[in-house]
């Protein structure tokens, strides 16, 4: 047996690997976890602390699992050595502690590459290391703490009977960021202002910049952003706000009564630094921002890249590159681009929490031709290669080059205030552009005399704060801490999935039920919604997994000194919640289509699983009347197993009878059972028949009269209230 089984995580390495290995290796994948914490033991956690112990029960993930384990043994046993190669990150370490447990391996070989190209993966094998446990402790301790809050924590929401399915560490804090700024968008106030501007015949126009009694030096010029999120959106230029339309009025009057000259002309040039090459987070940004792509799909999209050898490893939080990659990044641009080789390289820092395990993400050849690779991978993945290509040779470019001007003109003793930009050297913008375009101004000397040729304002209004965009999202994500890079797009589609929030012309809103869990976990558990306290127990993970903190005393000191008291504390609260829930309705938006069995106004249920993104629901009490769009009519239609009960009908008869729950008269109620048209009584006011007080209150026609099976028969005397009324 001289051959070596090598066992990845992902399918998709196998056929390249086997192909760098030759006949001497046997290569399998374990196709990701094969195994997780069982449901057994106190509230299925699959775990039990013990003091400062942990004793975890873990079984095959699910039967494909299995499967994979039986086959790994048997693979194992037709082999001299097996050698794990799983994921370059803490949770690819905690999958190869799980193959060395089920495998039974004593002495388990890890080798680590970041790209799967020969001479990576061969130098990895010769240099393979025992497993990181500290890094294994960091994973298992993640686990364990997320099945704790998620297991623990759900119940609470699931007290509210609003559909609410989850709780989650990571989750929880960033749908309260949405919300967050859902409740900022909502109780803004917006305010009028003046944008008022002068335009002169020399070719520019000056924006109000203040008197010549109160002039202060203009802002600081808008610095061009590497932010990805928002490359290349041009900055709106404004006036100094005038925060009245007579204020306005008066400033474009004595704009036109004095003379403008040039009082000041200041020009300067600005060197703009390379961007650094991308991290999980920034590639995300990046791919949202220019592609369109969603981050789970980009994390999709940039695996099959990796696992064709095509890019480095994508789960990185680190910006540094391999000297090798620089030396061949630098000879391509002496070959094609010898004007933008840097005498010297712009440092970039990673962020505080980087581990920086391996690099930032990049292609493995430079020098690959795009022609030849279009042809052989599909449209997205080859957009998405280009992208990390250009950023990664930008990274190794010289700083692009700009000359800013400012003027400011003087009326009265108005000023006004104009600035300019020109490119002068592109740098790393001739392969990843993030400047803001050209806006050039004429040849201008102090004292020059200005011909205006209009003078105006324009009234305008204060926006409320935008929604997050996917992108923005995860960049506020990774800048306050919350989850890690492989955490970031399995947070989004979580939330997605769970109905918490819902896609709105590209940017997340929280739905009503994701506002309705946010604002009861902020009273049950405020500490958990908190970015801050999320981020500690990231910093914690991170000394886990550096092997200053045991996980097993960090996991029970957590639960003892804080869950437990907060998880008693929010049980409190989930009686009053759920009491509340029977009287406060649920906010809906209102449609201007009437019910047509009462004639109230039709609400909007959010639905993500429908085009339309919501269908038409009666709130005010009529059963069964639920409408949805028709593509093909063009109208709103019920589904065709209830069109009978939607169709326009008289409404329904009162009665002289009693509710015997709340005294309303109860009335007459059509219905179909069994293809049979039938009657009942039940109480007539909508929002009534909702409380579960309600729920027996139904007299149906017998031989003998009206009988409840709750309350009996309906006594007669109503009859001779009714005769006495009439007389």
């Amino acid at each position: 047996m001289s051959k070596r089984l090598l066992v990845v995580e992902s399918p998709g390495k196998v056929k390249k690997l086997s192909q760098i290995l030759g006949a001497d290796w046997i290569v399998r994948a374990s196709c990701g976890h094969i195994r997780e914490l069982s449901n057994s033991g106190d509230d299925s956690l699959g775990f039990r602390m013990e003091g400062q112990s942990v004793k975890c029960d873990y079984v095959a993930r699910d039967q494909r699992a299995k499967e994979t384990i039986q086959q790994l043994k048997a693979a194992a046993k037709q082999v001299s050595e097996v050698v794990l190669a799983t994921d370059p990150d803490r949770e690819g370490e905690t999958i190869a502690w799980h193959l060395a447990q089920v495998l039974g391996l004593k002495e388990p070989k890890r080798v680590v590459y970041t790209e799967i190209t020969a001479s990576a993966v061969k130098s990895a094998i010769a240099q393979a290391r025992k497993l990181d446990f500290n890094l294994v402790g960091a994973g298992l301790c993640r686990d364990c703490l997320d099945k704790l809050v998620g297991y623990k924590g759900s119940p609470l929401v699931w007290a509210l009977n609003n559909g609410a399915k989850s709780v989650g560490r990571v989750q929880s804090a960033t749908l309260h960021l949405i919300c967050q700024r859902e409740r900022e968008i909502q109780t803004f106030v917006p305010q009028d202002y003046w944008n008022v501007w002068v335009d002169y015949a020399q070719g520019f126009r000056a924006f109000y910049n203040g008197t010549t009694d109160s002039h202060q030096e203009a802002q600081p010029q808008e610095a061009d952003t590497n932010d990805d999120a928002a490359a290349n959106k041009e900055q709106v230029k404004e006036s100094k706000r005038v925060l009245s339309e007579a204020e306005a009025t008066r400033l474009v009057e004595e704009a036109q009564k004095y003379p403008h000259q040039v009082m000041q002309v200041e020009g300067k040039t600005v060197y703009r630094q390379p961007p650094p090459p991308f991290t999980t987070s920034t590639l995300q940004q990046a791919a949202g921002s220019k592609l369109r792509f969603s981050p789970d799909k980009t994390m999709l999209l940039a695996q099959k890249l990796y696992e064709a050898g095509l890019i480095t490893y994508m789960r990185t939080d680190s910006v540094m590159l391999s000297p090798e990659f620089c030396q061949n990044a630098r000879q391509w641009l002496e070959q094609n681009d010898p004007t933008n080789v840097p005498q010297q390289l712009a440092k970039h820092r990673s962020s505080k929490t980087a581990q920086e395990a391996h690099e930032a993400i990049r292609p493995t050849d430079i020098f690959r031709p795009s022609v030849q690779l279009r042809q052989e991978i599909p449209d997205d993945e080859f957009n998405l290669y280009v992208m990390i290509w250009k950023r990664a040779i930008a990274s190794q470019c010289k700083s692009a080059q700009l000359r800013k001007t400012q003027v400011i003109t003087a009326s009265g003793n108005l000023l006004w205030l104009a600035r300019g930009q020109v490119i002068e050297f592109y740098g790393y913008a001739k392969y990843w552009n993030n400047l803001s375009k050209d806006s050039v101004l004429p040849p201008l000397q102090q004292g020059q005399a200005l011909t205006l040729e209009k003078a105006a304002s324009e009234k305008k209004q204060t926006q409320p704060p935008p929604r997050y965009s996917e992108p923005k999202l995860v960049q506020l994500m990774e800048r306050k801490g919350i989850g890690r890079p492989s955490t970031y797009a399995p947070t989004v589609a979580t939330l997605k999935k769970r109905d918490y929030v819902q896609l709105t012309k590209d940017s997340l809103q929280p739905t009503a039920l994701g506002l309705e869990v946010d604002a009861f976990l902020q009273k049950a558990l405020p500490d958990l919604l908190e970015a801050e306290f999320t981020a500690k127990m990231e910093d914690a993970l991170d000394a886990i997994a550096l092997g200053k903190h045991s996980w097993q005393q960090y996991l029970t000191t957590w639960n003892q000194d804080y869950f437990v008291p907060a998880l008693s504390q929010a049980k409190t609260l989930i009686a009053p919640a759920s009491v509340n829930k029977t009287t406060v309705e649920r906010k809906y938006e209102t449609s201007r289509t009437k019910c047509p069995t009462c004639s109230h106004s039709l609400s909007k249920i959010p639905s993500t699983k429908l085009k339309k993104k919501y269908f038409l629901k009666c709130t005010s009490g009529c059963d069964n009347v639920v409408l949805f769009w028709s593509d093909r009519t063009k109208s709103w239609s019920a589904p065709h197993n209830q069109e009978s009960n939607v169709k326009q009908k008289a409404p329904n008869k009162l009665t002289t009878h009693p509710c015997p729950v709340c005294q309303q008269p109860l009335e007459e109620y059509s219905y179909t059972k069994d293809g049979q048209e039938k009657t009942m009584l039940r109480c007539s006011h909508p929002q009534s028949r909702q409380d579960k007080k309600h729920k027996d209150v139904a007299y149906f026609n017998t031989a003998k009269g009206w009988w409840s099976p709750k309350f009996g028969e309906l006594s007669l005397p109503h009859r001779s209230d009714k005769s006495k009324t009439k007389d």
